[in-house]
């Protein structure tokens, strides 16, 4: 399996990387299938099944309406969030669906939009397409969201290779263990041996152009964080409190009485809190590597900017390249999916993530990346998926601020030591997976136990 780093990081919309860019990308994907089969043109009536956590908090996710919008022929990275409430609307009000945006096909919410309350084998985020013709069924595929964005049809599935993509890369590694032999081998860092991977795929002028793109998406994401205000949507009414955060740090003259240090740290819970806020409003963002952790990679790359001297663009591309080392690691040996293993796949693996990145900007030697990511994994093992109402609101905002200051806490205590640490970042990782594998399915992304319980009991 050959995972890149624009896999890992993807330009799309709030509020879940596997809620809402996955069924929108799926959608879209089911679209092309039937353009490709010249099939468009006799669809009568289209039918949406979903299945386990899309269905359990689908709606709180967005995953009906992205769906919607990926069969009008709309992908993440481009579509215009502001328009998707009301081409819902309209959708609605005149029952009709606007097929690949230019077909209309008849579509009677309560009817065709269907909430199944059932688990498919393959994966808990799990969606059926449907199409009707004149004379009956026309065509059908089922699609998993296996978080992050990534998306795997039911031939995948079947096959057993989830991923497609085989290419051979120069410095191909499955483990830490790999990694760190690959690095001492050829005398690499972390990041540059990923920058040789990369190159497969791209020249090294358009890596450094689209992490670059990555990063002002970033940015951009929270500057819209720091200004809006109000009530975000769903029903919690939960309010916005990045802008008045960052007000207020702004008009401080001198630094928090406690010293600098706690003064940086209200930064990088600003950032974080702009982030998570604009993506639970469904905001434009980057899935970094999920959209429910999207807050803490961009947090701690934020607080390395504004509290380093000197700062370079060659500083963000090693920072998303060392981070994603780590995430393919994640990906490859457990999972980022809160579906598949509760919230130490989402927070977690962004934690260790954000870790590694800062640690190799700072200077940290291959082992000390690897020890700085098993730090900030570690405590976030057992880490549950239970988000109140089925919004990326409550407990997952807070979580990004939390989880970045402990990204940056890993860092630094890595840098202190040699590298060596008692339990290997391989073994953390594969401690997820069996733990995800643990976990009662209520804790995993269903709003059906954890705080998500809690919260109506108050």
């Amino acid at each position: 399996m050959a995972i890149s780093v624009f896999d890992l990081f993807k330009i799309g919309i709030g509020p879940s990387s596997s809620h809402t860019v996955g069924p929108m990308r799926a959608a879209a994907l089911f679209v092309q299938a039937l353009r490709e089969r010249d099939l468009l043109e006799h669809v009568r009536r289209v039918e949406v099944q979903l299945y386990g956590s899309l269905s359990a908090t689908g709606i709180g996710h967005g995953s009906d309406t992205a769906t919607i919008m990926g069969l009008m022929g709309e992908w993440p990275d481009a579509i215009d969030p502001s328009q998707i409430g009301l081409r819902i609307h309209t959708l609605r009000e005149t029952d009709t669906l606007l097929l690949d945006g230019r077909l209309p096909v008849p579509f009677i919410w309560a009817r065709d939009m269907r909430l199944l309350d059932e688990n498919l084998p393959f994966h808990p985020n799990a969606m059926t397409l449907v199409v009707f013709g004149d004379d009956g069924e026309l065509y059908r595929d089922t699609y998993y969201s296996v978080g992050g964005g990534f998306v795997v049809d039911e031939a995948q599935a079947q096959s057993g290779v989830a991923d497609m993509d085989r290419t051979e890369l120069p410095y191909d590694f499955s483990s830490a263990v790999e990694l760190l032999q690959l690095c001492k081998t050829h005398n690499l860092r972390v990041a540059e041996l990923m920058m040789a991977n990369e190159k497969v795929w791209r020249s090294e002028e358009e890596i450094r152009s689209g992490l670059m793109k990555l990063w002002s998406a970033m940015q951009d994401c929270v500057e819209q964080g720091l200004k809006h205000e109000g009530i975000l949507p769903g029903g919690l009414n939960v309010r916005r409190r990045a802008a008045k955060l960052h007000r207020s740090l702004q008009e401080l003259n001198k630094p928090n009485v406690i010293g600098s240090t706690l003064s940086a740290m209200e930064w990088v819970n600003l950032f974080a809190l702009a982030v998570n806020e604009e993506n639970a409003a469904g905001g434009r963002m980057v899935t970094a590597p999920t959209n429910g952790a999207a807050g803490i990679i961009p947090a701690v790359l934020h607080y390395f900017m504004k509290f380093s001297e000197e700062v370079t663009e060659a500083n963000v591309v090693d920072y998303l390249l060392g981070a994603a080392a780590v995430g393919i690691l994640c990906k490859k040996n457990a999972s980022i999916s809160g579906a598949e293993v509760g919230c130490q796949g989402e927070v977690g693996s962004a934690c260790a993530m954000a870790a590694a990145g800062l640690a190799e900007i700072l200077g940290a030697t291959p082992e000390q990346l690897c020890n700085a990511a098993e730090i900030g994994l570690e405590h976030n093992l057992g880490l549950t998926c239970d988000p109140v109402g089925g919004l990326v609101q409550v407990p997952c905002i807070e979580r990004n601020a939390i989880a970045a200051v402990k990204a940056i806490n890993a860092a630094q205590m890595a840098l202190r030591g040699d590298g060596q640490h008692f339990i290997s970042l391989d073994r953390v990782i594969r401690t997820m997976r069996d733990t995800g594998a643990d976990m009662h399915d209520k804790y995993k992304e269903t709003s059906r136990g954890g705080l998500a319980v809690s919260a109506v009991e108050c």
